[in-house]
């Protein structure tokens, strides 16, 4: 035992290595968090653990219930058609067993920052990238226009001063000091307790901040025409899509999926009834396009979950419709550039991927008979057989340019996908197990989602923790933590990170101070 121990043990390096030659083979650079590993074995969507078979079988058994399909070990279900009756009816709808090989599809650009920044560039300098000097006298001219008429309503407010620049750059660096300490209430540094920074309590007083805080808006006032629902922060998106679209391109491979923003369980767990009580659910859906070589997030949608409009749920009830909705929106500049796009099972369907083809965009997505829209799909490649086959084996079937792919991993997995050759062998590489045969679209998912969820375990711990009640400033502070997760990944990808390498805590506290106009300290390395 202890030398079958210590073989494992010298196998595990060169796997590895494996697995980082399989990686890089695939576009992925390393984690600018520094953080991610180079096992597969963290990926969501499929596991080799004994839980993951049981919930496999019974995702099996719920496929075969819902298609009809449920029978006896060994005995067809009564009125089953034959095996030849279905090959028949697939290859009527241009479903075929036969395989043809195919191009990736061509990508020529080259992704990256779209500018050189000078090696002396600020965490600031980063930040308005996304977030210029004019988005933010903005907020000032809403602000003051909000308190003014706020005040003629309701009477005045005598202590309050119209706000200015700097101000409203201290504002935002005080809400932001909270994705790095952890501190749900901004209000703390003035405490004097725990979470309290004098330093930082010496550029505004507390009574200033909540006046500041009582007043902010970024639109005031909606306008005769306005009839979105987040008409108070949609100019702040719109202005940051357009910093995020100028200041990077992605690269070929990228990933639609809804980022971790949930409530920090550990301060969930610290929270009385009463505070829960008064807490409110969130009332939106945060959805993005993130690059999977970089983890830049490219493009943001914001999904309300209630309303009556067009894009409400009250005109949504099916979900893969509006999933469906979403990619399109995520993709709608994604056209002609022959992006390879992974989603999970809400998102794949055919119709969507056969629609993404035409406007020159490939994708390789997760099948669930359960999340996903099956329509137009053969019957029995999403059924599970009676007797499971050996770790590893596969069935495809193409029709055009798409393929269907069952791969059995203690359980079966399904997959859809333009974006890669049928015929071409990949290998998922676990530190237990070893080389897992698989084609090469399962490798490339298993890989690309990996990633992209090791970037979502890192981001959720550097998310504004300020939680207004407010759903337009609960997505204004979310997008402004995606603005600065942004900015940290290209000031790592820039000359300035040789000169000062801050991790992303120091390059949070660094831009908090810079906010405040406390640019001679510098965060504790």
């Amino acid at each position: 035992m202890a030398e079958g121990g210590g073989a494992a043990r010298r196998r595990a390096p060169a796997l590895l290595e494996a697995a980082r030659a399989r990686y890089e083979s695939l576009h992925i650079s390393d984690d600018v968090f520094g953080e991610s590993g180079p096992d597969s074995g963290g990926n969501p969507f499929y596991s080799t653990s004994a839980a993951s078979r049981s919930s496999s079988a019974a995702s099996s058994d719920d496929e075969h219930e819902r298609l009809g399909l449920a029978r006896a070990p060994g005995s067809p279900a009564p009125g089953a058609p034959t095996a030849q009756e279905s090959e028949e009816d697939e290859a009527g709808a241009g479903w075929s067993s036969t395989l043809r090989d195919r191009p990736p599809p061509r990508f020529e650009d080259t992704g990256g920052p779209t500018r050189k920044m000078p090696p002396s560039a600020s965490a600031m300098d980063f930040f308005q990238l996304f977030v210029p000097d004019n988005v933010l006298k903005n907020m000032v001219v809403q602000t003051n226009l909000y308190a003014k008429k706020f005040q003629e309503r309701f009477g005045s407010d005598g202590a309050w001063v119209d706000v200015t620049l700097p101000e409203m750059k201290a504002f935002l660096g005080y809400v932001i000091s909270t994705s790095t300490s952890h501190c749900e209430s901004v209000l703390s540094i003035w405490s004097g307790g725990f979470y309290s920074n004098r330093s930082l309590a010496l550029v505004m007083s507390q009574a200033r901040f909540e006046k500041i805080l009582k007043y902010f808006h970024v639109v005031a006032f909606r306008s005769s025409q306005t009839t979105h629902g987040l008409y108070k922060v949609q100019p702040f998106l719109d202005s940051l899509q357009s910093g995020f679209d100028s200041a990077f391109r992605p690269s070929q491979t990228q990933v639609l999926h809804e980022p971790l923003i949930d409530e920090d369980p550990v301060f969930i767990a610290t929270c009385t009834e009463r505070e829960l009580r008064k807490r409110k659910k969130r009332k939106f859906s945060l959805w993005v396009r993130q690059c999977s070589s970089t983890g830049f997030i490219i493009q943001i949608y914001v999904h309300l979950k209630e309303g009556g409009g067009p894009d409400g749920l009250d005109a949504l009830k099916n979900k893969p419709q509006l999933h469906s909705m979403v990619a399109r929106s995520l993709c709608r500049n994604a056209a002609g550039k022959n992006y390879i796009i992974f989603t999970g099972p809400s998102i794949t369907s055919l119709t969507l991927f056969e629609e993404f083809e035409k406007q020159g965009i490939y994708c390789c997505g997760l099948l669930s008979s359960r999340k996903s829209d099956c329509t137009g799909l053969p019957p029995s490649m999403l059924s599970s057989p009676a007797t499971p086959p050996a770790r590893g084996q596969h069935s495809i079937r193409m029709k055009g340019s798409m393929s269907l792919i069952c791969w059995y991993n203690k359980g079966h997995f399904r997959f859809l996908t333009n974006a890669y050759s049928p015929m071409q062998q990949g290998v998922i590489i676990k530190r237990r197990s070893g080389e897992i045969p698989c084609p090469l679209a399962v490798e490339a998912f298993a890989a690309h989602l990996s990633y992209i969820c090791k970037y979502d375990d890192k981001y959720s711990k550097y998310f504004i923790s300020h939680k207004p009640n407010k759903t337009w400033q609960q997505v204004f502070w979310f997008a402004v933590s995606i603005a600065v997760n942004n900015a940290y990944i290209l000031y790592k990808m820039s000359d300035a990170y040789h000169v000062k390498r801050y991790s992303r805590a120091q390059f949070g506290e660094r831009l908090v101070q810079e906010l405040l106009g406390l640019e001679d300290t510098s965060p504790s390395l």
